[in-house]
């Protein structure tokens, strides 16, 4: 019973010896057959495998904004003269202090700094 088992496992230690030379033997006779030289040659990890091929990306035309544009600040609507005295339009921040305004939207007035909102009341 012993020596059967013997040629099985001789036989399975054989077929991976043959199958390194295989691929060893396959490179020089591709190189043999194509007919270039191998020695100086720089070898490539994955023969065979081509490069992948880079994606076409389409160029997006520019993007149409919607909405009205940024409007900028005119100071000169914060303040009013009356003879020789300025008077303030607008409302000061209770928390940031004075030199920060409340917007004034419809029913209600914000802070854009610190988010203080005074709402009106309906009357």
């Amino acid at each position: 019973m012993a020596e059967e088992k013997k040629p099985a496992e001789e036989k399975k230690e054989e077929k991976p010896a043959e199958a390194e030379e295989k691929k060893e033997e396959t490179a020089e006779e591709r190189a043999k057959k194509a007919g270039i030289e191998v020695e100086g040659a720089p070898r490539r990890k994955e023969e065979g495998k081509e490069k992948p091929k880079e994606k076409k990306v389409e160029k997006k035309g520019k993007k149409v904004r919607t909405g009205r544009k940024h409007e900028k600040t005119e100071a000169h609507k914060f303040y009013q003269l009356s003879g020789g005295n300025l008077t303030r339009n607008r409302k000061p921040c209770p928390r940031c202090g004075p030199g920060t305004w409340l917007a004034e939207h419809k029913r209600r007035l914000y802070c854009g700094r610190c988010g203080y909102t005074i709402f009106e009341k309906r009357g």
